[in-house]
């Protein structure tokens, strides 16, 4: 039993040092272990998630908070994002591959023979999700393209967007490509094999992802695989680089919304004479008549069909 005097004398007790939060950027991850950037001063520093409900992926503003005798912060919440880069997954599921991403170049080159439809398919999700694109036709040494790939960037320039015809190996016309891509957090993607990671290299002047990810990395040891990774371009701004982002299949929107995701079939659908018009075998079909007018090209039509039968099937469990 304390004597009496002890027994009045109140008890203190140990205050809790008040957490410092800050605004982040995430821009490395590794599981469940992330590299911040940190808005204020432009520090990096490691960090880790509290709980398992929240799931950052590169790109994401994230406040995070200091601990108390530990070097790494705590990510205690997921700002809202502009958009995000998704894909379905082997389960059927949505998985985000990136956030906040405000420009998507797409690569091809003369070989592998080009797939229009897939560049069709890239430029169809930039548009849903509102952001800028470009067509980047690598594999040039001689600075021109084929004739039949020069028709179909002539295509693509005529619809507004930027196309550049360069060489990762030469870095001809690179310099064009760090213009479009500076001041952006940008991906590159495409077919497999067209030199999606040689365009990186170049446009990080060789900024490696071991050397991006050291200080995430810590004590963690040098096995540590690294999911995705943003990399600094000298000029300004950043190119995410992940596998998962690289060559991902962007999901497709609903049947409705594919038309947004062509600028020359969107921008004449409000002349159709019915407004659900699919634009294929309906009366009075304005994009239809600008089809048969030599206005819309017959190859990009058909990249559009083909991606409104596929979001069909998508819709009735046959995707």
């Amino acid at each position: 039993m304390l004597p009496r005097y002890a027994r009045n004398k109140p008890q203190h007790r140990q205050r809790r040092a008040v957490s410092k939060r800050h605004e982040a950027v995430v821009i490395a991850t590794f599981g469940r272990r992330m590299n911040l950037r940190i808005l204020a001063d432009g520090t990096t520093v490691r960090a880790r998630i509290k709980g398992r409900d929240l799931k950052p992926v590169c790109g994401d503003r994230v406040l995070a908070e200091t601990i108390e005798n530990e070097p790494d912060l705590l990510i205690v919440e997921i700002l809202p994002r502009d958009n995000e880069l998704t894909r379905p997954n082997m389960r059927g599921k949505t998985e985000i591959l990136a956030a906040n991403i405000d420009f998507v170049a797409v690569a091809c080159a003369a070989v592998p023979r080009p797939d229009w439809y897939i560049v069709d398919r890239y430029l169809c999700a930039a548009e849903l999700m509102r952001v800028k694109a470009a067509i980047v036709f690598n594999k040039v040494d001689d600075g021109s393209a084929e004739p039949e790939a020069a028709e179909e960037l002539a295509v693509y320039r005529a619809l507004d967007y930027d196309t550049v015809v360069c060489s990762a190996k030469t870095e001809r016309n690179m310099d064009a490509l760090e213009s479009i891509l500076e001041q952006h957090v940008a991906i590159i993607v495409g077919q497999s094999g067209v030199g999606k990671s040689s365009l990186i290299n170049v446009l990080t002047q060789g900024e490696q992802r071991t050397a991006a990810v050291s200080t995430a990395k810590g004590g963690e040891g040098r096995h540590t695989t690294v999911n995705s990774v943003m990399l600094a371009q000298p000029r300004g701004g950043y190119v995410v680089d992940s596998p998962g982002v690289r060559d991902y299949a962007p999901a497709i929107a609903e049947p409705a919304e594919v038309e947004f995701g062509f600028r020359e079939i969107h921008g004449r659908s409000e002349h159709c004479r019915f407004a659900n018009c699919r634009h294929r075998h309906e009366p009075g079909c304005a994009v239809k008549a600008a089809l048969e007018s030599g206005d819309i090209s017959e190859r990009r039509y058909e990249s559009y069909k083909r991606m409104l039968l596929l979001t069909e099937q998508q819709g009735r469990g046959r995707y």
